[in-house]
């Protein structure tokens, strides 16, 4: 037979209930309250710790999680700290593209997927421009290496004048090529757009070709260098045009014609120019006798 005093055996403690009916003012809690809706609690006058936040940083909570960027003026170092956020395996990515066109594949489309940088163009400019001073004094020492008259000096203006052509024709021309597209998108409809930022990457990315060509024309070879000029004349101007054609080809012929013609003459004209006046021809060694003759008149003009 079973005891009556089941130890498992649910008991209901009077005790408690005695001592409630003792003292009438004491406190009770319920474990119920701990589970009630936030909204009864804040509306009981309870707040839990952490509500009285600043305004402004739910407001920027708000916005990162709504996934909208706060705009900024162009002006602004924040506005150009987006473009210089890039890892280094892209803007490989982007260099090799840029030397190694394929076609059908658009550089904007393929490498900068709507995210350009000045990171990558910055550094290609400024390393050509080193690039081209250094190579043209070693250049123009090598060529006049062993005359007798001859006596060093390094230009240094040479570095002055690169990089006054290089950031230019980096800058300018993008410039003028944006909006000449941006007026052109306002006159004829389905049109593709570039960004400036994107235009600008495109053609910085588009002179990294030029640096290994550079080093190549310290040699005193003009067949070398011509030769170097035209590989790099055709990867650059490649990449350029396949960039730019899908925003202008469902323009006027005579459009499409002058504003292709224009980026491959600017391409052209900024590697000849530079060839020509960085890297000076080696002058044709004169006879000895000649030479006497010349010094001989020149004596005695002097006197």
């Amino acid at each position: 037979m079973a005891s009556t005093n089941d130890p498992f055996q649910f008991q209901e403690f009077e005790e408690a209930g005695n001592l409630l009916e003792a003292n009438k003012d004491a406190v009770t809690i319920s474990i119920e309250d701990d589970f009630k809706p936030e909204k009864q609690r804040k509306a009981a006058g309870f707040a839990p710790d952490g509500e009285d936040e600043d305004p402004l940083a739910g407001d920027d909570k708000t916005e990162l999680l709504s996934g909208q960027k706060k705009s900024v003026p162009f002006w602004t170092f924040e506005y150009y700290q987006k473009f210089f956020d890039i890892e280094t395996h892209h803007v490989k990515e982007r260099i090799i593209g840029s030397m190694v066109p394929w076609p059908g594949k658009n550089f904007i489309h393929v490498y900068l997927r709507r995210n350009p940088d000045l990171y990558g163009p910055f550094w290609i400019c400024t390393t050509l421009v080193f690039a081209i001073a250094i190579s043209g004094n070693i250049s123009n020492f090598l060529v006049h290496l062993g005359k007798p008259n001859y006596k060093y000096t390094p230009e240094f203006r040479k570095v002055t004048i690169a990089a006054t052509a290089i950031f230019s024709y980096a800058w300018f021309v993008p410039l003028a090529l944006w909006g000449f597209l941006l007026w052109r998108n306002n006159k004829v409809m389905n049109l593709v757009s570039y960004s400036f930022m994107e235009i600008v990457c495109v053609y910085g990315y588009s002179l990294s070709i030029y640096i290994p060509a550079v080093f190549l024309w310290i040699l005193p070879y003009e067949w070398l260098r011509w030769c170097s000029i035209v590989l790099a004349l055709c990867l650059s101007g490649t990449v350029l045009v396949m960039t730019f054609w899908p925003a202008v080809r469902d323009d006027h012929p005579k459009v499409i014609v002058a504003i292709m013609s224009a980026i491959v003459v600017l391409n052209v004209l900024l590697a000849v120019g530079c060839k020509a006046y960085f890297f000076s021809k080696p002058e044709p060694a004169l006879p000895v006798e000649n030479s006497a003759i010349t010094a001989a008149i020149k004596a005695t003009a002097s006197t």
